[in-house]
């Protein structure tokens, strides 16, 4: 049949239809269950609605909220769901954007006043209404000129600035009943599908996060396909916000932010900073244990540094004002590897003394707008979890194998055991190096994967300009992915410091520079570690391990003595001596996470024992000293 096409499933496979057919009628002969869940589709790679029209032959993948591109497509639908909602509510609303994101979705209102939690309740109660009356979405493609008009007819002045701006000639538009909204799509077919939804917050939001413009109002939502779905995520939103690092933060006494002192600048209390050392003293000692040198390098460089680095021209954005010293101007740093490419400047190496692997917890500064600060996660000083390998051609592999060991290694002490990795390849535009050097390099890193059996994904193009890497992403008791560990070739900076050694041939040589994190920032790093234990620290972790109960002011010195013997074997004991009632102890004690309450009274003291309960546990045990030293270190040593 001459109007015949030929449409190429995932698997291969083909389907016929005619030419003319909906992309929904065509998934319909694949199967009903399909289209019932096919929220868009791809189209010889492009994504478009179920309603478009099939022409000509082309591979064709139906899109459901299974995938990451279904959920973008069902959030953004949302979004003109709720956006919708909001005019109905409140006609003299301005729209701005409202995109999906990564969980979920927000759009940006320019309001004459502030939106309440009572507002939303009614907001949700308009989207219920649509979403019952099933309103077809349709798109309809306008000039820009149409389009321009369109939306200063309807006083949408957002969008009119929005289209200024676009380079196209022709734009799309999308409507549902009494909406319109400028949007590329896809959308799903009509407002039905839309029906478990819940809005979760109001923020302030800068138009185009400039803090010179107007303050918008930004709604966060979410929404799934079935109800089922969203409950589930509910629960996993209070499960979160129990756990969250900042309000974790506070309850235990670990870390505090203040205005006075600066956004974004962590002030650590004595139990974080003992958390922070206890971690910090680990890496130590494992680095060594690793065949690594430690360095430590300043917080300020001259300018001349970060401009033979290149950071003054690719990374100014992100770098502090310079301060005069001298008639100098000096930076904050953003970055140590060029400190330790001077290190490794200061004399001549042989290829005899490579590889030199050395490392460093190395305090940074890297400007964030205040508006993106979120405790832990996302500072403006923070110690970077650093290392930097320099080592010959030949000796690449063995070190990837080395650091992709040590990295998983340190991981798993934590006590995370899923990861998701990534190699991330040449980008198309921009790279450094010649294409034999970044070949070797990536091949080299995936060889090293798959010596260790390590599943992993291609993440093509993914690469930094200036080599290709492994990220090493964790997964957390929520099932959340971190990106932690790091390890990045640089093709770019012993170039630029025209680094060398001298090889067997007696000439000189590029070494390969390797950039290596395992942590990442301590203080993102620490973020994550309470979130994920929720404050109930491993025992070896514990700012505090154990704390003793006195029952009365007569075991004081008890209380004491035992505390005494305790700190001085190695534990990190605290005695509560306050006068209140041991319910009122044990219950803080609890509410602190502890893993170990011990209580004293009359009769330990006598006995020279006491009380134990562990955390978690209602039931308390009668022992003596030395058995709990003995259940402590088991407990300290099953970290390994």
């Amino acid at each position: 049949m001459s109007n015949e096409i030929i449409l190429t499933l995932p698997d291969q496979s083909r389907i016929s239809a005619k030419s003319g057919d909906t992309v929904y009628t065509v998934i319909g002969t694949i199967g009903k269950g399909l289209q019932k869940s096919a929220l868009a589709a791809l189209v010889d790679d492009r994504a478009v609605d179920l309603s478009m029209s099939l022409t000509e032959s082309a591979p064709l993948k139906v899109i459901t909220f299974d995938s990451q591109t279904g959920k973008d497509v069902f959030w953004h639908s949302a979004s003109h769901l709720m956006a919708q909602a909001v005019k109905r509510l409140h006609p003299g609303a301005k729209l701005t954007i409202g995109p999906a994101i990564e969980n979920g979705f927000y759009y940006d209102f320019d309001m004459d006043r502030a939106l309440t939690p009572e507002d939303l309740e009614a907001i949700e109660g308009e989207m219920k209404k649509i979403v019952e009356e099933a309103l077809e979405v349709t798109r309809q493609d306008l000039s820009k000129e149409e389009a321009k008009k369109l939306f200063s007819s309807i006083g949408e002045s957002y969008k009119v600035e929005m289209l200024g701006e676009m380079k196209d000639d022709t734009v799309s538009v999308y409507r549902q009943g009494d909406f319109v909204d400028l949007c590329r799509g896809p959308h799903v077919p009509n407002t039905s599908y839309l029906k478990a939804f819940k809005l979760l917050s109001i923020a302030g939001a800068y138009w185009r996060g400039d803090e010179r413009n107007r303050m918008l109002q930004r709604i966060y939502g979410i929404a799934f396909p079935e109800a089922k779905q969203l409950k589930a995520h509910l629960d996993f939103l209070e499960e979160a916000k129990k756990r969250d690092h900042r309000r974790l933060g506070r309850e235990l006494d670990l870390f505090s932010v203040h205005d006075e002192t600066g956004a974004g600048l962590i002030l650590w209390h004595p139990k974080g900073a003992r958390l922070r050392n206890i971690i910090e003293d680990f890496w130590r000692a494992e680095h060594y244990r690793n065949g690594y040198e430690l360095v430590t390098t300043p917080h300020i460089g001259k300018s001349q540094l970060w401009e033979i680095s290149g950071h003054l021209d690719f990374y100014n954005e992100n770098m502090y004002s310079p301060m005069d010293i001298e008639g100098q101007d000096y930076y904050t740093k953003p970055m140590n590897c060029p400190f330790h490419i001077m290190m490794y400047k200061n004399r001549g190496w042989s290829y005899r003394e490579l590889p030199l692997r050395w490392a460093e917890l190395g305090t940074v500064y890297r400007y964030e707008r205040s508006g993106v600060l979120h405790g832990l996660l996302r500072v403006r000083g923070f110690t970077q979890d650093d290392a930097h390998l320099f080592c010959r051609p030949d000796q690449m592999p063995e070190e990837i194998d080395r650091v992709l060991a040590f990295s998983l290694y340190m991981l798993r002490a934590f006590g995370f055991q899923d990861f998701n990795v990534y190699l991330a390849t040449k980008p198309k535009e921009g790279a450094v190096g010649d294409d034999a050097m970044w070949e070797s390099a990536s091949r080299a890193l995936g060889e090293s994967l798959d010596r260790a059996g390590i599943a992993y994904e291609v993440d093509e193009g993914g690469g930094a300009f200036y080599g290709p890497k492994i990220d090493i992403k964790i997964k957390d008791v929520l099932a959340r992915e971190w990106q932690c560990s790091t390890i990045q070739f640089d093709f770019n900076l012993p170039e630029r410091f025209d680094m060398t050694y001298v090889d067997s041939d007696s000439k000189k040589h590029r070494p390969y520079m390797i950039h290596r994190a395992l942590l990442g920032s301590l203080e993102r790093f620490i973020g994550i570690l309470i979130e994920h234990y929720g404050g109930r620290f491993p025992v070896w972790l514990s700012p505090v391990q154990a704390t003793v109960l006195s029952v009365s002011d007569d075991e004081a010195g008890y209380v004491e003595r035992l505390c005494g013997e305790l700190n001085a074997q190695g534990f990190r004991v605290e005695p509560d001596l306050r006068n209140e009632s041991i319910g009122y102890k044990v219950r803080d004690a609890i509410g602190k996470k502890v893993p170990f309450i011990c209580v004293a009274g009359k009769k330990e003291a006598q006995e020279g024992a006491i009380s134990v309960r562990k955390r978690g546990e209602k039931d308390s045990s009668a022992m003596r000293l030395e058995d709990f030293v003995a259940l402590m270190k088991t407990e300290v040593d099953a970290r390994r």
